[in-house]
């Protein structure tokens, strides 16, 4: 019997502090049984090979502990790489369904980030049918252009994008990950994310849309008709997010020292629907937007322990 020790580089709910390379996408097997070692001095009972298992995890989740940008950057060396490989040299380390499967991955995690893929092939057979549709069947440096076509503006965007990280959204002063309401914590986590992506108007909008959903979620959670409904009024949808969050605010800080806090919760609400409606917002501006809204979550789940 063979027992083989298996050494996975990245894992799904395993988190891992080094910088992410393309190579962490592979799993070496050491042979520990016969332990030996070739005519160039390398252990010739390692081999390595694809984390199929973990390209598959990754189509339909994030990894614990790696941020999507990251495994995008990473990820998409990888698929260059190899469609380079196959293209010129044949030194190519994934078969046909194998690359499949990390184009569609890498598909999945950019759409996570906002940032949409469009390759016209979708694994090493399809790719060589269009090198030849497009003339690149004598010239190895021609189907390097071709992939440099898609790959170089994805390569740049992802090192803009992660340029941007830098910008930090707001944190709360708490220890606390989150606010501990679950539908309000997975908006805030998806505003964060459309942030680190944005790099347009539109995304800019779309960053003002999502502030909107973190304030229905809030609303969602911390009205309570039983509590503050008043008579003569009928419930008013999540949507009305000014209205529902106003009354909490109004029955939670009740009274005129708490005016400029029951004001700041207004203001925070109305400049985010401000950025969601905008024709040109900047990037200063989203940000804004996501910061107040991000700060308004951790303010309610404040006054909530002490309601």
């Amino acid at each position: 019997m063979r027992f083989l020790t298996q050494v996975r580089l990245l894992t799904v709910g395993q988190p891992m502090l080094l910088p992410m390379r393309a190579d962490d996408f592979f799993i070496e097997q050491v042979n520990a049984e016969r332990p030996g070692w070739d005519m160039n001095g390398d252990p010739w009972t390692v081999t390595t090979h694809l984390d199929e298992e973990l390209l598959d995890s990754l189509r339909r989740q994030s990894a614990a502990g790696r941020d999507d940008l990251e495994v995008a950057i990473a990820l998409a060396q990888l698929v260059h790489g190899e469609l380079e490989s196959y293209g010129t040299n044949g030194q190519q380390r994934l078969d046909e369904q194998q690359i499949g499967l990390a184009i569609r991955a890498l598909s999945a995690v950019l759409k996570r980030l906002g940032i949409e893929l469009e390759l016209p092939y979708r694994n090493f057979s399809t790719f060589r049918t269009f090198w030849m549709r497009n003339d690149c069947s004598g010239s190895w440096q021609a189907r390097r252009d071709l992939l440099d076509e898609r790959f170089e503006p994805l390569h740049h965007r992802l090192m803009r994008v992660e340029e941007t990280t830098l910008e930090a959204l707001a944190n709360p002063v708490s220890p606390r990950a989150g606010t501990g309401w679950p539908f309000v914590d997975e908006e805030v986590k998806e505003l964060r994310r459309r942030f680190q992506s944005s790099t347009t108007a539109q995304d800019y909008r779309a960053v003002g849309t999502h502030c909107v959903g973190v304030l229905e979620a809030l609303s969602r959670t911390v009205y309570d008709p039983g509590r503050h409904l008043r008579e003569g009024e009928t419930i008013p949808t999540p949507d009305k997010s000014k209205q529902r969050i106003g009354r909490y605010i109004e029955d939670a800080l009740a009274g005129p020292e708490h005016a400029d806090l029951r004001a700041l919760t207004n203001k925070a609400i109305e400049f985010a629907h401000h950025v969601k409606h905008s024709s040109t917002p900047t990037r200063r501006e989203a940000g804004i937007a996501a910061d107040a809204v991000i700060l308004l979550a951790n303010i309610l789940r404040r006054i909530e322990q002490e309601f």
